[in-house]
């Protein structure tokens, strides 16, 4: 694909988009398809020639729009909210379109900068305290997780290292091995974990 037909396409994918937002309300919010439904539709081998973009964008509409739970629908009241929304879309072409990798400050100076920016905003906002900042001296500062999950892991392995810690303290003639054999967590039957 070269510069003219990407910016061909990604005008065509943001139209397609916009619209499918403008309608989904017209849309039942859970897919009417059995499972198989796709599988049986695309093809068993891998394709050995390209395929045009505007036959990928109709199959897109014909295929995978009736198999989608339409999350961002006025009436989709399950699970929780995405925050999905033509400024976060945009975001994400501009991301992606980079392609940067941001682990670290020297991976991507810039995305790792504005990370820190925004999240002492989201700090300030909450009106935490002044320790939960990049821009003070203390141990605060946080950071944007890829996802849901990905924040409720590193929560849980936070606070096994806080018991971990409290323990040894109480009880110094214990390895961390020990204790940490002996910690227990507790999931609800409605979460994602069960």
């Amino acid at each position: 694909m070269d510069a003219d037909t990407f910016r061909e396409f990604g005008k065509a994918a943001v139209d397609f988009i916009a619209d499918y937002y403008e309608n989904i309300r017209n849309c039942d919010v859970l897919p009417s398809v059995e499972p198989g439904y796709l599988i049986n539709q695309l093809p068993k081998e891998l394709p050995e020639n390209p395929q045009k973009w505007q036959e990928i964008l109709q199959d897109v509409g014909k295929l995978i729009v009736p198999g989608l739970t339409h999350w961002q629908s006025p009436n989709f009241h399950a699970y929780y909210s995405i925050g999905c929304s033509y400024p976060s879309i945009v975001g994400d072409i501009l991301a992606n379109g980079f392609g940067v990798m941001g682990f670290s400050w020297i991976s991507s100076p810039a995305s790792t900068e504005l990370e820190m920016v925004v999240m002492d905003w989201l700090a300030k906002f909450f009106k935490l305290p002044a320790h939960f900042l990049h821009s003070t001296k203390g141990p605060g500062g946080g950071i944007i997780q890829g996802s849901a999950s990905e924040a409720i892991l590193i929560a849980v392995m936070v606070a096994r290292e806080q018991a971990v810690r409290r323990v040894k303290a109480a009880q110094p003639e214990l390895s961390e091995g020990e204790i940490r054999a002996r910690l227990v967590g507790y999931s609800s039957d409605q979460s994602n974990f069960d």
